[in-house]
């Protein structure tokens, strides 16, 4: 059983450049929780506060996130490994901002987040994983706003969909009416349909009422 929990914990990025020595220790001394979901499940709502961190060790994900106003929301898949939100376990709002809903039988590392702050005490190469991680994500997110501005209403897309994507890859479903996608894309209803007609016809979108289906997200990102 330890030998399993070793391998699964270096799938994780929290746990890379352990010795095999360190993690056995680790895992001997850790209160690790184990979860198993059947399929349709939901594992975390949005709105839920992160009392630990959630590893997804088997299995697939579907995480579904909305915008403030409730108008339009995109679905997206999380295959395993994967953690969910470590950045939301710490900070002013540590609320999970999606809900995730098991597509198969899943099965999960749980850690609490008293366990987290004991082991990133006790190693300082958690303690540096885990400021990597955060200040990774901090420092992608802080670049956004500094990008060169999309040159195209197809860019404009592209950079949407993948802007409100957690996995830049894969496929993806948006929920969202015409004239919010246009408000949003700050262009007319009209040229917003035709672009995702043409979309369509390179076979990059598949166009239903209220919704968009995206089949693979960096192939969509590749021909813009």
């Amino acid at each position: 059983m330890t030998l399993q929990l070793y391998d699964h914990l270096l799938r994780f990025q929290l746990f890379q450049g352990l010795s095999r020595t360190e993690l056995l220790q680790m895992a001997g001394n850790t209160k690790f929780g184990f979860r198993k979901e059947e399929a349709g499940i939901t594992v975390v709502r949005e709105g839920d506060v992160v009392g630990h961190l959630l590893f997804l060790i088997s299995g697939t994900l579907q995480l579904t996130m909305r915008s403030d106003d409730g108008s339009y929301r995109l679905t997206e898949r999380l295959t395993a490994p994967w953690l969910l939100q470590p950045e939301a376990i710490f900070g002013a709002t540590p609320r999970y901002t999606g809900t995730c809903v098991t597509l198969e039988p899943c099965h999960f590392i749980t850690l609490s987040k008293d366990e987290v702050l004991r082991l990133a005490d006790d190693f300082l190469i958690i303690r540096l994983n885990l400021m990597n991680m955060l200040a990774t994500m901090a420092q992608k997110r802080a670049r956004q706003p500094w990008r060169r501005a999309a040159t195209s209403l197809r860019e404009r897309f592209v950079r949407f969909a993948m802007d409100h994507s957690a996995y830049p890859a894969g496929p993806k479903t948006l929920h969202i009416l015409m004239t919010r996608l246009a408000d949003d894309l700050c262009d007319s209803r009209l040229d917003v349909s035709r672009m995702l007609n043409q979309l369509q016809r390179e076979g990059l979108v598949e166009l239903h009422r209220g919704r968009i289906e995206i089949p693979s997200l960096e192939k969509l990102a590749t021909k813009r």
